[in-house]
């Protein structure tokens, strides 16, 4: 179904909020591993936090009642895909699918950060598109 008007606009950031149920462990994570940097908080305590890392931004919010769900939530595309599966491996998240080339041209892993989100991480396989 095409809606009027919709070429009228244009799109900007994009940005996915993840809960957590403890900020400081999400942010050992994000920040610590992932080489994330705090651009923004508010709460006292700490309950909203936005982090950058290159083009990424990504917004944390505390929910102390988070129950993660099973389907991705966040899909990340990265340089370097083997190198991020490993990060998280050695950084004791859960691999929920492990890593492999598709089909559809990218190579990819399945993750569960530490609130249990999980988040589809992926690069092109050189040569595919």
């Amino acid at each position: 179904m095409t809606l009027p008007h919709t070429s009228s606009f244009h799109f900007g950031r994009l940005a996915p909020t993840l809960p957590v149920r403890d900020m400081a462990v999400a942010l050992a994570f994000y920040e610590g591993a992932l080489g994330f940097r705090r651009v923004f908080e508010n709460g006292e305590p700490l309950g909203f936090v936005i982090l950058r890392r290159d083009e990424a931004e990504l917004h944390l919010s505390l929910q102390r009642d988070h129950r993660p769900v099973p389907f991705n939530v966040m899909h990340m595309i990265v340089g370097d895909v083997d190198a991020m599966h490993e990060t998280c491996r050695r950084s004791g998240m859960r691999i929920v699918k492990g890593l492999r080339d598709h089909e559809y041209g990218l190579r990819a892993f399945v993750f569960a950060d530490p609130d249990g989100n999980r988040i589809d991480v992926a690069a092109p396989i050189s040569g595919r598109t």
